[in-house]
């Protein structure tokens, strides 16, 4: 693959860079449409065409921090060492000071970059963007499913809490370990900003809601399907673009965002707008946080 946004070795050298794209493309308990282990591919192909000059903040960001492509990981070839790699390579650069973002691949990727970013980080918030909880404790008898992200990532130390944005669709199956009443349980650690209620959403009650330190992860099907088609499981009522970056931005002014994925991708052949958007969302983060 060429580089993130296809620059040139001066400004994609991972020494001299800040931020650094990490590929992930693990696609394992996917249910309804497949082909998340193709997006991170679709991603960096299609960031070639991004335009490089941010009219909003009126810089070519990467031309001043600089941004690095790694060579795709794969996962560990155990159950038990499955997101070892990410894990490794994750705690590798945020040690030497620079931001991974990392391209996915299914949700449960977020388990290692969490990890990851753990290494060097006591205590942080996960500011999460989704149409779906991801809060069962198993789907189909899997505990590291996509379906079950979050609850795994709550169960890592660090967390202090999760912050969600745009959830439409959550479970109430007893058998799977309801997701809504693990929710009433503990909103002492979660805080779910409804898409039914965009209207009436606080962003200072957001940022109250989160620490210091935030890890971003980043379902594409927050997204409203009108612009994100290719998701696996579409759910309509979703974010627009600007009230998305205008939540990100706000975080980044006055957080630190310490690490971030973008997930779900499912690139649709023919269809390159969604792949497009999702390559600009991440050099929109990588502006918004350096």
């Amino acid at each position: 693959m060429k580089n993130f946004l296809d620059i040139s070795s001066q400004y994609s050298d991972f020494e001299n860079s800040k931020a650094v794209v990490i590929s992930f493309p693990f696609e394992k308990s996917t249910t309804f449409g497949k082909g998340t282990r193709l997006g991170p591919k679709a991603i960096i192909s299609a960031s070639g065409q991004v335009e490089l000059f941010d009219e909003e903040l009126e810089r070519e960001a990467y031309k001043e921090i600089g941004v690095a492509t790694l060579p795709q990981i794969m996962p560990g070839k155990t159950k038990a060492k499955l997101f070892d790699p990410l894990v490794k390579k994750v705690g590798e650069v945020v040690s030497k000071g620079k931001f991974p973002i990392i391209l996915g691949g299914e949700h449960t990727i977020s388990i290692g970059g969490v990890l990851g970013v753990a290494e060097s980080y006591k205590t942080f918030s996960v500011l999460h963007f989704d149409a779906h909880a991801d809060l069962r404790d198993s789907y189909e008898g899997n505990k590291f499913s996509h379906a079950s992200a979050m609850r795994r990532v709550l169960e890592i130390q660090n967390v202090k809490n999760l912050v969600s944005v745009g959830i439409r669709n959550i479970s109430n199956e007893k058998s799977e370990g309801s997701e809504f009443d693990f929710y009433k349980k503990n909103q002492n650690k979660i805080k779910i900003f409804w898409a039914k209620d965009k209207e009436k959403w606080n962003l200072d009650e957001l940022l109250y809601t989160l620490d210091e330190n935030v890890y971003l992860t980043f379902d594409v099907d927050a997204f409203d399907p009108s612009i994100m088609p290719s998701t696996g499981t579409p759910e309509p009522g979703g974010l627009g673009w600007y009230e998305t970056l205008k939540i990100i931005r706000k975080v980044a002014s006055q957080k630190k965002i310490i690490g971030a994925d973008i997930v779900e991708l499912c690139p649709i052949p023919g269809l390159i707008a969604p792949d497009f958007l999702a390559a600009k969302l991440a050099y929109k983060i990588i502006n918004y946080v350096l």
